[in-house]
C-alpha cells in the first residue's frame, strides 16, 4: 500500500450495515460500506473521494466509535499497529486521533470557542498548561485572544474553520480525520484549508480526508481511495490521479475526463443504492466481463496499485 515507513491506522475489510424495520416489524439490513480496506503511514494524507451521501463518513466515526447503536460492524481497524475496539477507540478520541468536523453546529453554541479547544481537564495546571497549548495554536492559525471569548454564533465561516482545526490540534494528536473540510467555503478559504491540512503532514501527522471535491483532493492528498457504492474500487497515487492514463478503473478515468480541465466529459448512469451480486460498476463498465455481473471481485495490489477489477487479476497473477 503506501511507502511510508511506520503505519498509523490500518483498516482490513471494514463492513457497516444498519439494522432497520421497515413497514412494522420487517427487518431490513442496509450495508452501506462494503470490505473496505486501507492504511495511512505517518506525514501522509490519504484521501478517500465519493459522492455525496455514499457513506464515507461512517468511516471516520467508525474509527473514533461514535456509530449509532443498530450498526453493525465487521472487519479490523489497527492504530500503530494495536486493534482499536471500543474502549481503546475512547481512550484515543479527542487524544491522539481527532476530528475536524465540517460543520460549526459541532461547537457548543453555549460555550466560548476556547474553552471548547481546552476540554475537560483533570486539575487547573493542566488546565493551564492546555490553555497555553490553545493560545499558541490559535495564535498560528491568526486567531487573536479577542476569538477566545467568542461564542461560535461570532465566528465568520473562515474563523469558524481556523477553531475547528485549532481544537482538534490542541491535544497534539497524530492521526487527524478532515470530514468533508472545504463545501461552502469561497476559493481563498479552499486555498487556505488545503495549506492548513498538508501543513499537518509537514508537521508529521497522519490525515484522513474525507471529500466529494475531486480537485481538493487532487490538491492536498499523496494518494487518493476512490469510494464507489459501498466499496473502494482504487487505491492510487496523486501524481498518477493527474491523468486519466495512469489510472486503471474504469470508473477512475471516468471521474478524471468529467474534471473541466478535460472537458466535462461525463459517463451514463448512476451508483446502484442496493447491494448488487457482481461489480458495482458493471451497468455503466466498458470493459465489463461475464463474470462481472454475478461475481464480486476483490481489492488486490497489481504494480503497486490496489484495484477492484477482474480484468488485472490474471495479470496479477500472472496468469
Amino acid at each position: 500500500m503506501g511507502d511510508f515507513m511506520e503505519k498509523l491506522l490500518e483498516v482490513n475489510n471494514l463492513s457497516i450495515s444498519f439494522t432497520q424495520y421497515v413497514q412494522g416489524l420487517n427487518r431490513h439490513e442496509s450495508k452501506v460500506i462494503s470490505d473496505l480496506t486501507i492504511d495511512i503511514g505517518e506525514g501522509e494524507i490519504v484521501a478517500i473521494l465519493g459522492s455525496s451521501g455514499s457513506g464515507k463518513s461512517l468511516l471516520a466515526h467508525s474509527i473514533l466509535g461514535i456509530l449509532p447503536y443498530n450498526s453493525n460492524v465487521t472487519g479490523e481497524i489497527k492504530y500503530e499497529g494495536q486493534v482499536l475496539d471500543q474502549k481503546l477507540k475512547e481512550d484515543l478520541r479527542g487524544d491522539e486521533i481527532c476530528l475536524i468536523p465540517q460543520s460549526v453546529n459541532f461547537l457548543d453554541p453555549l460555550m466560548k470557542v476556547s474553552e471548547q479547544a481546552i476540554g475537560e481537564c483533570k486539575n487547573e495546571k493542566e488546565h493551564d498548561e492546555k490553555k497555553l497549548r490553545q493560545r499558541e495554536i490559535f495564535s498560528k492559525y491568526g486567531l487573536d485572544e479577542s476569538v477566545d471569548d467568542m461564542y461560535p454564533f461570532e465566528l465568520s465561516g473562515g474563523m469558524a474553520r481556523k477553531v475547528l482545526l485549532s481544537t482538534a490540534l490542541v491535544g497534539d494528536p497524530k492521526l487527524l480525520i478532515a470530514d468533508e473540510p472545504t463545501p461552502g467555503l469561497d476559493s481563498q478559504s479552499v486555498k487556505e484549508t488545503i495549506e492548513d491540512i498538508k501543513n499537518l503532514r509537514e508537521n508529521g501527522k497522519g490525515v484522513l480526508l474525507i471529500t466529494h471535491e475531486i480537485d481538493v483532493a487532487l490538491r492536498t492528498a499523496d494518494r487518493i481511495a476512490i469510494f464507489y457504492s459501498g466499496y473502494v474500487i482504487e487505491i492510487n497515487t496523486v501524481e498518477n490521479f493527474k491523468n486519466a492514463d495512469n489510472v486503471l478503473h474504469p470508473y477512475s478515468k471516468a471521474l478524471i475526463n468529467s474534471l473541466p480541465k478535460n472537458g466535462f466529459n461525463l459517463t451514463e448512469g448512476v451508483q446502484p443504492l442496493e447491494d448488487l451480486p457482481g461489480c458495482p460498476y458493471y451497468e455503466n463498465c466498458p470493459i465489463r466481463l461475464d463474470k462481472c455481473e454475478k461475481t464480486k471481485p476483490n481489492l488486490i495490489e497489481h504494480e503497486g496499485v490496489m484495484i477492484r477489477c477482474f480484468n488485472f487479476e490474471g495479470a496479477n497473477n500472472g496468469a
